[in-house]
């Protein structure tokens, strides 16, 4: 079985390789100038919306605020928070940003399973319900709304097991089977009509249960090295999922047209059996040097303890770390929590080295984003050493790739604006700062 895949790997590859040999990889260049920083603290950016007087949107998830920035990122005001400050109250430990019609946004309040319409001036204009209240959280971590005003998102690929006790008997816990794959959905806001646009690939990760006279420990295994799809909308409408087991892209448009472009180059970087080990010895090693601050490695998610053994489970993406150790590959964490919402004994533990992929993939979950031009940047994993930042492949509207961008280093792009304004997060250490660039 081992080497029936190997080779399927290797031909699935060398086809890829040929198919884009007439297409050169274009020459790395960097990204503009960074012009503004934020002097205020972010506990991270999940999200930025540009209005069109230069004013930014940020939201804060770890701090559980939303800010509105000035266009020079020097001075902010508060539209909601987690405190009595304000009369909008980011009321759970996620939400969502969402640009809406004209300047307005939206933010998705998925434990009040309310949608805040924000307007120019920050103010909150109204509120609307969730239409869906099972898909709240999956609203709050990555949707957003095509010009005709339906709202797309990767529905959750676990609706009826989120926040539920898994509990089968007295001591008895039953771990969830982890689906492999999820919908991309548009919903229209006015009739509620929901449609599947299409199907990605998500990370797979099982769970192990051991008990003894000391309780129960729960075990996760997971690929930290995982061949995932990705996905985005232009500015027109059109959906774009990125496959990684070849890269090429698959566009929907907004009259249901499907088109699969041709595989973009790419440097395949093949991974022997004694890679593989060493990967994983290195990636052990340094979440060993990380001690207790060493991220989770999961899936997203976030919830409250309940009266018994329970795990909550929500997808999502994550926040923009990048590869391990740096930022779980597929963003979030899974909470369990035992009798009296005390934590169990819950461990990662990583795939055995011969369950990692042939071959190097291209991009870890949550890498791409869109820009105002109809082009997608899609954050690649390197195969080879490049000092400085991350290198980002920019493909437009046919699925080629145009460029490639260098960021400087420890960033990450969070957002487009107008004119080739692009948005960064910059992590020093444990604070966040955003930053606004040029695009050239």
């Amino acid at each position: 079985m081992r080497i029936t895949r190997s080779l399927a790997s290797i031909a699935l590859i060398a086809v890829a390789t040929a198919t884009a040999s007439a297409q050169q990889r274009p020459p790395i260049r960097q990204l503009g100038a960074i012009s503004s920083k934020s002097t205020e603290v972010l506990g991270g950016v999940q999200g930025v919306r540009q209005l069109p007087d230069g004013r930014v949107i940020v939201n804060d998830v770890p701090k559980r605020r939303v800010l509105l920035f000035d266009p020079a990122l020097s001075t902010f005001t508060v539209i909601a928070d987690s405190t009595s400050a304000t009369a909008n109250a980011y009321s759970g430990r996620i939400g969502g940003l969402i640009p809406y019609k004209g300047d307005s946004s939206i933010f998705v309040d998925p434990f009040a399973l309310s949608m805040l319409v924000i307007d120019g001036s920050g103010k909150v204009a109204r509120v609307m319900s969730v239409p869906r209240s099972q898909d709240a959280i999956a609203f709050a971590t990555g949707a957003t709304i095509d010009p005709a005003g339906h709202l797309i998102y990767r529905a959750s690929n676990l609706p009826n097991l989120a926040g539920r006790n898994l509990v089968t008997g007295p001591g008895g816990f039953t771990p969830p089977d982890i689906p492999d794959s999820a919908a991309i959905v548009r919903i229209d806001l006015a009739t509620r009509n929901l449609d599947t646009l299409g199907w990605i690939k998500t990370q797979k990760i099982k769970f192990d249960i051991a008990r003894d006279d000391n309780g129960m420990r729960i075990t996760s295994q997971t690929n930290p090295l995982p061949t995932v799809d990705d996905w985005a909308v232009l500015n027109d409408g059109t959906v774009a999922f990125v496959r990684g087991h070849d890269y090429h892209v698959d566009f929907v448009g907004p009259d249901g047209k499907r088109v699969s472009a041709t595989k973009v180059p790419f440097d395949w970087q093949r991974l022997t059996d004694e890679d593989k080990v060493a990967f994983l010895d290195s990636l052990k090693a340094a979440r060993a040097r990380l001690g207790a601050n060493a991220p989770n490695i999961g899936f997203g998610g976030a919830g409250g303890g309940g009266g018994g053994p329970q795990i909550v489970i929500a997808g999502g993406p994550g926040g923009g770390g990048g590869p391990p150790p740096g930022g779980a590959a597929g963003g979030g964490n899974v909470r369990v929590t035992g009798p009296g919402g005390q934590n169990a004994n819950l461990q990662t533990q990583f795939v055995p080295a011969s369950d990692l992929p042939d071959y190097k993939p291209p991009f870890f979950a949550n890498s791409t984003r869109a820009d105002n031009d109809g082009n997608l940047w899609i954050r690649t994993i390197p195969t080879k050493a490049i000092p400085g930042g991350p290198v980002y492949d920019v493909i437009n509207h046919k699925g080629e790739i145009v460029e490639r961008v260098q960021v400087p280093e420890n960033r990450t792009i969070v957002g487009f604006g107008s004119d080739g304004t692009v948005y960064l997060a910059n992590r020093v250490d444990t604070s966040v700062f955003l930053e606004k660039a040029k695009v050239r």
